[in-house]
This record gives C-alpha cells, sequence and structure tokens, in this order.
C-alpha cells in the first residue's frame, strides 16, 4: 500500500507511471470511453480548507473511472478533537478505499497515514501540494511534448506549490527559478534536503523578476497571501506588488512563454487580467488537468502500474 504524503517518498519511475496512466485516461475520455477501472471503490475527502478545483477535480475523477466520493470537513470526521486521530483513521480506512486530505498541517496527514488502513493523498498542506505539481508537469508535457530542458520560473511566495514544484523537477531534470521578496524563500532546510537528495537538481532563487523570466519557459504564480494569511494580506501586497505578472514581465520573457496559475487567482494581484486571459496562458487547461491527474492517480494506487497495459491495448 503507497500513500501520497510527499513527492519525496516516490522515484521518478513511479511519477511517470501516474502521468502515464493520467494520458492514457484522458485519451480514452477524448474518444468517449470512461473505463470503470474503481467501479464500486469509495473515495473519502476530509477537507480542513475550502476548495473548487481539489474537491471537484477527485470528485469527478472517481465518479468517471466508475466508484463513489463522499465529502466531510474537518469538524464532520472528527478532527476537531471530538476523536483521537488515531480512532476517525481506522473507522474513516475501514469504509473507504482511499482517503484525499486537505489540511493546515503536513504532520496531520502524516499521521493519519500512519493510522490508516487504505491509501492517504496529501490533496493539500500548508507545506506541499502534490497533486497541483504533478497536474502542472502534466500540462507543461501536453504543450511541450517533453518537459526535460525546460525551466519554471515561479514567482511570488515561497509556498506549498513552490516546494512541490521543486521536488518535481528534482525527479524529472526540469530547470526551476523561485523568485520571490527577500524574506519569503523557500525554507532553508528544505532546499538543503532537497540538493542533497536530488544533486543534479537545477534549482535556481532570485529577489528579481525581470532578470529571473529571462530564460522561462513557464512563468508560473500564485496568491500572495494563501489561506490562513489573510490577515497579512495588507502587508503582503506591498511587498509582492512588484512581483506581479503583468504585460511587462512576460515580454521580458521568451516569446514562446507560458503562463500558469494553480488557481484561485486575484486579478490585479499577482497577476493581470491581459496574461491569465490571453494567448500564452495556459492556467485553464492546467486547471482540467487537475481532473485527470486525480485520475491517473487514484487508478495507480488502487490498481497498480501495471493497469497500463490494460489502457494501452
Amino acid at each position: 500500500m503507497k500513500h501520497l504524503i510527499s513527492l519525496l517518498d516516490y522515484s521518478a519511475e513511479e511519477i511517470e507511471q501516474i502521468l502515464a496512466i493520467a494520458a492514457a485516461l484522458k485519451s480514452k475520455l477524448k474518444s468517449g470511453k470512461r473505463p470503470a477501472l474503481l467501479k464500486r471503490r469509495i473515495l473519502v475527502q476530509i477537507f480542513e480548507k475550502p476548495s473548487l478545483r481539489t474537491r471537484i477535480s477527485f470528485e469527478a475523477a472517481m465518479m468517471q473511472l466508475g466508484g463513489s466520493s463522499v465529502f466531510l470537513a474537518a469538524k464532520d470526521a472528527g478532527l476537531n478533537g471530538r476523536e483521537s486521530l488515531a480512532d476517525v483513521a481506522r473507522v474513516l480506512s475501514g469504509y473507504a478505499d482511499v482517503v484525499a486530505m486537505r489540511t493546515f498541517s503536513q504532520q496531520l496527514i502524516g499521521d493519519f497515514a500512519g493510522y490508516a488502513r487504505c491509501p492517504v493523498i496529501n490533496a493539500l498542506s500548508d507545506e506541499l501540494h502534490p497533486c497541483q505539481a504533478l497536474a502542472d508537469i502534466f500540462t507543461m508535457r501536453e504543450v511541450f511534448g517533453k518537459t526535460d530542458g525546460k525551466r519554471i520560473v515561479y514567482v511570488g511566495d515561497g509556498n506549498n506549490v513552490a516546494a512541490s514544484l521543486a521536488i518535481i523537477s528534482g525527479h524529472l531534470g526540469i530547470g526551476i527559478t523561485v523568485c520571490t521578496p527577500k524574506g519569503y524563500e523557500l525554507k532553508p532546510a528544505f532546499v538543503k534536503d532537497l540538493k542533497q537528495r536530488f544533486p543534479k537538481l537545477k534549482l535556481s532563487t532570485s529577489h528579481d523578476p525581470k532578470k529571473a523570466v529571462a530564460d522561462a519557459d513557464v512563468i508560473y504564480t500564485d496568491v500572495w497571501a494563501s489561506m490562513g494569511q489573510e490577515g497579512e494580506a495588507d502587508e503582503r501586497k506591498q511587498v509582492f506588488s512588484p512581483f506581479q505578472v503583468n504585460r511587462h514581465l512576460m515580454e521580458l520573457a521568451p516569446a514562446g512563454c507560458k503562463f500558469m496559475h494553480c488557481l484561485p487567482a486575484k486579478r490585479g494581484g499577482e497577476v493581470t487580467d491581459e496574461v491569465i486571459d490571453g494567448p500564452n496562458s495556459i492556467a485553464f487547461p492546467q486547471a482540467e488537468n487537475r481532473m485527470h491527474l486525480a485520475k491517473g492517480l487514484l487508478t495507480w494506487l488502487l490498481r497498480g502500474p501495471q493497469i497500463l497495459e490494460r489502457l494501452q491495448d
């Protein structure tokens, strides 16, 4: 049994398997086929944070695969202290075939997985967002054909999205620049561990977005204040304003550079309308691919990589 708590727990081969299954299932969907690979399987989602893409992409994925999905707010699941975490995990994993969790604490997901008897997916924590990173690379491969030799320039806060992009870049040989205001970088301990795990990682850091985007194949951004940081929003707006992705910044990048955003977007904040709605934006195909990636991930976790042979018949 395998969990998805962090992409650091995965190999490049396993990531490639998930991406390949997602691609095969998306291809079949385009031809009108929805193979019921997870018929009568049950997904339970437990969220401390509200969501549009994460919740619906997983629900739609499970339904298209022939399974069903149950949604629980954290208080409904008893994560507010009504029961011990161990008891909740043991009970829910007796009902479910797979559990997806969207929480503040990364530790909470790891602890839950330690008690669970079914696969547990980190659907987002304050530290990591592995499902988003998988969908992002899936999207880049659709656009560019391959990702090796490409460079992502992430402009904004060194948050969970940036961290997961850095991890998957290490696995797959992608270059990544993380461009942040001073004081908002990726955590030094995380970067140290990442470089030890991936000695060939093409990671660079910057505090100057105009210089950082000069070799970008993708410019990627996220909101300046994530959930739980609402009290910092005004301060962050002042600090991050020079890091807005607008037409002028896009013009400093190579002509074929694409724009990505994990959404939701604060239009007029981290990105302008003309960029996110412009011809170089792939933010909305990226959002759709959350569902296709979820299908690949759920199938891989519950049916194993060998299912790919059946999908290719």
